[in-house]
């Protein structure tokens, strides 16, 4: 038998692994490693983001994987360049007979797995992707007459249907071949500092989210004995209602199949829920991957001829939590303070930006991108496509959220505002959803001028309402 060299991505965990599993089973030796890749960081760094927590949560859970692996008689090879040049070196410096890796489904990465393969062919090296982020991908999920899903709720009864067939939900067994990793070579042991990648340290320590797969284990035990009230307070922002696991997701510190078989196994409407989010993941994923033209343009192609507004200031207002509307405020100096944004307050932020604000979904999905720390290409477009009503199965395009409304319904204390938006803590419940129209007694009375102490609105609601109405149907009509 030969040996073979697991190439670590969006999988960083040594359980119920696709690749590493199936390294096991087929090769007398397994070798490990991990690129931080120049192709991914440097325009990281070219746009400014020196200090990224996303680095430093990969870096972390790096190390974590380094030490599980070493326990067991392996460890990482950590490189840093470009993975389409450094795996195919390594590779053939180890002599091993093929590459395995569990598949990534944007369009960069398969452009980049594509290019690795071909160096691999060249030197007689086999290269294997394997399924292990999502429970069905590329074409496992079409419709009657082979088309990929365009709305959500057909998609999902497929999904579920597939599931039941078999074992799609096991997770991927211990092989009793641990004997068979292999430590990496001297000279490419060693763990990289993040000034050695180029980048700073972040406050990623002091947000209380546990990195690596056993914080991601830690986050899913306590998430799994509150799921059952997941469906009722997982649109408050200010309760403890998500898992908090989707950064984890992301980087794969945590098997889609283990949390998915929980939430498919355990009755109420609570795991229901939260396995339709599970599965609403997977469809935006199917998406990106028939139709990566969704990166640069509206999926519903007629939306590419919305004419949208220029205005900077409103921009840099909104990307800066100073609004004048208390809920997006709070929204989005959560998302600078922590890299996390609820989910609800995603849509009404995206909401917000598209059709109070007029600007192009484009920005707001390149500002998501740039401080998410769950970041996710395909949910990520998704998601503004679905807010903006340019994407698949979309919010209708004259429905549009209000602001004050979504806050009265889903912080009606206004303890998540207060939080981060401490200016207005002294506001009364009744007033702190809309403080613009206390009266100047009033305004007085619990030290907030509007004007002075927090911005007006920078936008009418309503009027822009009517604006957004004028330029969707523009477009098209309503039906």
């Amino acid at each position: 038998m030969s040996d073979a060299l697991v190439w670590f991505r969006r999988d960083l965990r040594r359980d119920d692994n696709a690749a590493l599993h199936q390294a096991l089973r087929d090769h007398a030796g397994v070798h490990c490693a991990f690129v931080f890749d120049t192709d991914i960081l440097d325009p990281l760094r070219a746009r400014g983001l020196t200090a990224d927590r996303r680095v430093e949560f990969i870096l972390r859970a790096v190390e974590e994987l380094d030490g599980e692996l070493r326990n067991r008689g392996g460890g990482l090879a950590v490189l840093h360049g470009r993975a389409a040049e450094l795996i195919p070196l390594l590779a053939a410096e180890l002599g091993v007979a093929e590459v395995l890796a569990n598949r990534d489904y944007e369009p960069a990465a398969r452009a980049r797995d594509a290019e690795v393969a071909r160096r691999l062919r060249g030197s007689g090296i086999g290269f294997r992707a394997f399924k292990d982020q999502v429970i069905l991908d590329t074409d496992e999920v079409l419709t009657r007459d082979g088309r990929p899903y365009s709305v959500f709720t057909p998609y999902r009864s497929a999904w579920l249907g597939r599931v039941q067939e078999g074992t799609l939900l096991h997770p991927y067994p211990e092989t009793g071949q641990a004997g068979r990793l292999l430590a990496p070579p001297p000279a490419r042991a060693g763990m990289p500092t993040l000034a050695d990648l180029g980048f700073g340290t972040t406050d990623l320590a002091s947000l209380s989210l546990p990195t690596g797969a056993s914080g991601a284990a830690r986050l899913f035990g306590d998430f799994a004995g509150r799921i059952d009230a997941y469906a009722d307070r997982r649109d408050f922002p200010a309760s403890k209602g998500p898992s908090y696991l989707a950064a984890h997701l992301r980087f794969g510190t945590i098997s889609i199949r283990r949390l998915a078989a929980f939430a498919h196994t355990r009755p109420g409407r609570g795991a229901a829920t939260w396995l339709s989010e599970l599965v609403w993941r997977e469809f935006y994923q199917a998406i990106l991957w028939h139709r990566p033209d969704v990166l640069d343009h509206c999926y519903r192609a007629e939306f590419d001829a919305l004419e949208w507004d220029e205005a900077p200031d409103l921009l840099g207002a909104w990307k800066e939590g100073r609004t004048g509307y208390p809920l997006v405020d709070a929204a989005m100096r959560q998302l600078s303070g922590s890299g996390y944004m609820h989910n609800r307050l995603r849509m009404v932020a995206a909401s917000f930006l598209c059709k109070d604000l007029g600007l192009d979904w484009r920005h707001g999905e390149r500002h998501f991108a740039d401080l998410l720390l769950d970041f996710d290409l395909a949910a990520n477009n998704g998601g503004w496509q679905w807010a903006a009503s340019t994407g698949c199965d979309a919010q209708p395009w004259f429905r549009i959220f209000n602001p004050v409304t979504q806050s009265e319904k889903f912080d009606p204390d206004g303890a998540f505002i207060r939080r981060y938006v401490p200016e207005l803590a002294g506001v009364p419940a009744k007033s702190i959803h809309a403080p613009w129209r206390m009266t100047p007694a009033e305004q007085q009375a619990c030290r907030v001028v509007i004007g002075r102490d927090y911005p007006p609105p920078v936008v009418d609601h309503a009027a822009a309402r009517a604006r957004t109405l004028e330029r969707y149907g523009r477009i098209r009509k309503p039906g």
